[in-house]
């Protein structure tokens, strides 16, 4: 039990930043003061926790049943900020809890997608949610903000690249649990460092109250407008399709083969847990790609170790003072380990690209164009600033216009009839050669 709540306490660890990061964007955005801040992190983090547990509990309704974390979707943040500050907090709310009730609805008829989603495009997908994330992970390795002075402060790059030697010392040398654990050490052991540099402030902690229970309607009732829905549910179409992407990952790492059943329990989740954000005055909830490259790393598979994360995060949730104390950990330590578990989740997407045949060409396509596209739009997002911003919303995302694309190439060169007609008749030539011969 204790191994499987440290495990879970390194899960949590891996995905805090990522989803703390949410409200502290949105509430700047909408000129939130302290007190709401305070509420809006808090609460966020409690539910958190709730999601996990939605997605981890397999009921005949709901629960995908694998190792996995959620958490706030950060494609989320742009749209939400643009409602809240042109509708209100209440129209935000009533976006997100519309676009919940739509994944919910939804979740049969996007589960049947299952046969859009060969090796060749499942490998590509999970290629590019690893690759695309590892430019955050450089950021964080520089100071977190790209635009101030102190960025790649050689302090900054050497507690960075510590942490990321911690790990991979311990992968390289370390035996059974403490290997498994090696994120988690490298994160503590990269903070204390760092704290010892002058790098750590504790003011935040100072600041949090030390007890918060998330209300109904804190900020107020929602209220419903069409193009603010409109645009919430085009971004949970966007978050359907990653959490797709790591539902077939995580399938693939516990040996697990992911079903319609189990996509649609798995969306159903999701559903739920965006839904209930609404109610919460928090946010939409998918499930973190993140976490993936924890699993991989650490060899533990079990959904034991994600109970513990989900009870935390509850706890932390309604202890702000305490949960406070993750957000001390300074940016490069993050971004040290964010490098090693995201190429992690890349290269498993490359291990699933082992199963395509790439002396066809159609497929060489599919794979290189998908890949290529998410990897561009990660890089230079600002190429489709001159579109509509509901289109913005899609086409910003590297994850998603991969995967779009990766979908839509599959289709054209491996799905269309005459394409299923050639191999079928090759085929009948082969065996029809011998006879002939006779």
């Amino acid at each position: 039990m204790w191994r499987a709540a440290i495990l879970g306490f390194q899960h949590l660890l891996a995905m805090y930043s990522g989803d703390v990061i949410v409200p502290l964007l949105i509430g700047g955005a909408l000129h939130f003061n302290a007190m709401q801040m305070a509420y809006l992190i808090s609460a966020d983090i409690f539910m958190c926790g709730v999601a996990t547990l939605l997605q981890l509990k397999r009921t005949p309704l709901t629960g995908i049943g694998l190792p996995v974390v959620l958490g706030c979707a950060v494609q989320a943040v742009t749209p939400l900020s643009a409602i809240g500050n042109q509708y209100g907090v209440g129209v935000m709310y009533g976006a997100i809890i519309s676009a919940g009730i739509f994944v919910f609805l939804s979740a049969g008829w996007f589960s049947k997608i299952k046969h859009f989603f060969p090796p060749v495009v499942t490998g590509s997908l999970i290629t590019i949610i690893g690759f695309t994330l590892i430019p955050v992970g450089f950021q964080d390795l520089g100071g977190g903000d790209a635009t101030a002075k102190s960025f790649g402060d050689p302090k900054l790059l050497f507690i960075g690249f510590l942490t990321m030697a911690i790990i991979l010392g311990l992968n390289a040398f370390a035996k059974g649990f403490l290997k498994s654990l090696s994120i988690l050490a490298g994160i503590l052991i990269g903070t204390f460092i760092a704290a010892a540099m002058g790098l750590v402030s504790l003011k935040a902690v100072g600041q949090a109250s030390w007890f918060h229970l998330p209300q109904f309607f804190y900020f107020g009732a929602p209220k419903f407008e069409w193009s603010s829905i409109l645009t919430m549910i085009l971004v949970s179409l966007t978050t359907m399709v990653e959490s797709t992407g790591v539902f077939f990952a995580l399938g693939e790492i516990t040996g697990k083969p992911i079903g319609e059943q189990d996509l649609k329990r798995g969306y159903r989740a999701e559903g739920i847990a965006v839904i209930l954000g609404g109610l919460f005055n928090t946010f939409p909830y998918s499930t973190f790609s993140e976490n993936v490259g924890v699993v991989q790393l650490s060899g533990v598979k079990t959904r034991k170790p994600l109970y513990f994360s989900a009870a935390f995060l509850m706890l932390l949730g309604l202890l702000p003072k305490i949960g406070a104390l993750a957000t001390v950990i300074p940016d490069p330590v993050l971004g040290g380990a964010m490098i090693v578990m995201f190429g992690m989740v890349g290269v498993q997407g490359i291990r699933m690209l082992q199963q395509v045949d790439f002396k066809d060409n159609n497929n060489l396509l599919v794979s290189a164009i998908s890949i290529g596209l998410g990897l561009g739009v990660t890089v230079y997002p600002q190429i489709f600033q001159a579109l509509p911003q509901s289109l913005q919303i899609v086409m910003n995302n590297g994850v998603v216009i991969g995967s779009f694309s990766a979908v839509l190439l599959n289709i054209i060169f491996n799905m269309r009839p005459a394409r299923k007609v050639a191999p079928a008749q090759a085929q009948v030539n082969s065996t029809a050669q011998p006879q002939n011969r006779k």
